[in-house]
């Protein structure tokens, strides 16, 4: 049950999918209309949260303990949500947040082979139970959307982006694996389309959803 007024409105997929130009397409749409509406992002989001997130995606960081990867998203989604996230929505504001608590299903649940439940547990925990009310998935062949990072990036990938191809596709079905579990919550979105097209669609569901 929703115990604030406001909206949590989460955008997810994998790299090069799109996910930020929509979100500033939707804060825009969304402030000419003098909505009170904040993007903020995972991991990160806070102070401290940027610190880690730096650790996170650094190629220097190499390679991670799965354990210890997830525990560390799972903390800084810890402070996001009780600095950022959870005192927006109270006052009535609509929280547009790339990447959440799906993200660590997908990228350390499938793709480091952790599972949904473990993830599941650890993030209930650190969230307090709390569920967005509108997941858009963006949906991409993973490579087709590295090579959008790698043009976008002049070939500067982070941590997670210079995974293989194979764990990429594992990020992929685990994505489309936990819309398929509560189609009420999730939007999928077709990625290769139009930004345009795509922008058409969320701002309608939007519309949908406010109170």
């Amino acid at each position: 049950m929703r115990s604030y007024p406001g909206l949590f409105i989460v955008f997810e997929g994998g790299e090069g999918t799109g996910k930020s130009t929509q979100i500033r397409a939707l804060e825009t749409h969304l402030k000419s209309q003098g909505r009170d509406c904040i993007v903020t992002w995972e991991p990160g989001g806070t102070e401290l949260g940027e610190k880690v997130r730096k650790v996170l995606l650094d190629p220097a960081s190499g390679p991670m303990d799965a354990r210890c990867e997830a525990l560390l998203y799972a903390a800084t989604r810890a402070e996001h949500v009780a600095k950022v996230v959870r005192p927006a929505l109270e006052r009535g504001a609509i929280v547009l947040c790339d990447r959440y608590w799906d993200a660590s299903r997908a990228y350390q649940g499938f793709g480091r082979g952790l599972g949904f439940a473990t993830i599941d547990r650890l993030n209930e925990w650190a969230t307090q139970s709390l569920f967005p009310d509108r997941v858009f998935l963006f949906d991409l062949d993973p490579k087709s959307g590295l090579d959008r990072v790698r043009l976008r990036t002049q070939g500067q990938l982070d941590r997670l982006e210079q995974e293989g191809l194979d764990f990429h596709q594992k990020v992929r079905e685990a994505y489309l694996f936990a819309a398929s579990l509560d189609p009420s919550r999730y939007r999928v979105l077709d990625a290769s389309q139009a930004p345009e097209a795509v922008s058409v669609q969320i701002r309608q569901e939007i519309e949908r959803l406010r109170p």
